[in-house]
């Protein structure tokens, strides 16, 4: 049904564009050493760098700014209710208006919240999330601000872009025979698609075309992550 529309679309005004992406939960450090973590969805990956679109006033991006690191914990698609317990919760205190407006509440203590297990990482101070399958140490690259041309938005909308230091998988989640590849027949990400929480079908639509390119090839000769 959802390939087949026959009429035309029509113009709308969305509130929002979240069109459906993995949920990342973000560690970070607060500035008296305590953890926070924090759900969020605008996310995207090129290599082994990611862009982060967050909100300007929110903890997470005030932590990543002044400390230049953090986590990136991608839960599975069974840890939706751990999410979900850390939805409308800031470590903002005061809650900012934007958020006060929307229900959210400060807590401390995000992990005690989710139920959620923190480990230390390695080349980071963040912390990882012991149940995420995936876990990703990362640094700040490059800070940008957005919608400066934009009255209503401008200041408030932050682009982080950070580099990946250190990658975490369980095994559960690997291919057979590939010690450094992911299989995705087996990694089943949590999706957010417009609020709502979303896993992927359990099996591949059909073949793909980019899928026959050895994943191999996407390294650069000789490179490693830089610490």
């Amino acid at each position: 049904m959802h390939g087949t529309f026959g009429s035309p679309t029509i113009q709308i005004d969305p509130a929002i564009l979240y069109f459906g992406t993995p949920v990342v939960l973000i560690g970070s450090t607060n500035e008296d050493g305590s953890h926070n973590l924090a759900p969020m969805s605008s996310a995207w990956w090129v290599g082994w760098r990611c862009v982060l679109g967050l909100a300007r006033n929110s903890k997470t991006t005030e932590n990543m700014i002044r400390s230049g690191e953090c986590v990136l914990n991608l839960p599975s698609a069974d840890l939706v209710a751990a999410v979900d317990r850390l939805a409308r919760t800031t470590g903002s205190d005061p809650v900012p208006p934007s958020k006060a407006y929307r229900g959210y509440r400060h807590e401390k203590d995000k992990f005690g919240v989710s139920g959620l297990t923190a480990v230390s990482a390695e080349t980071v101070g963040a912390p990882r999330v012991a149940e995420c399958p995936v876990q990703m140490e990362a640094k700040v690259a490059h800070v940008h601000e957005m919608a400066q041309d934009d009255p209503m938005f401008r200041g408030h909308l932050t682009a982080i872009e950070v580099r990946i230091t250190r990658v975490h998988a369980h095994p559960d989640i690997m291919m057979e025979g590939a010690s450094n590849r992911i299989d995705p027949d087996k990694w089943r990400p949590l999706i957010l698609n417009f609020q709502e929480f979303y896993g992927l079908t359990p099996q591949r639509l059909q073949r793909s075309e980019l899928g026959q390119i050895p994943e191999v090839m996407y390294r650069p000769p000789g490179w490693r992550p830089a610490l």
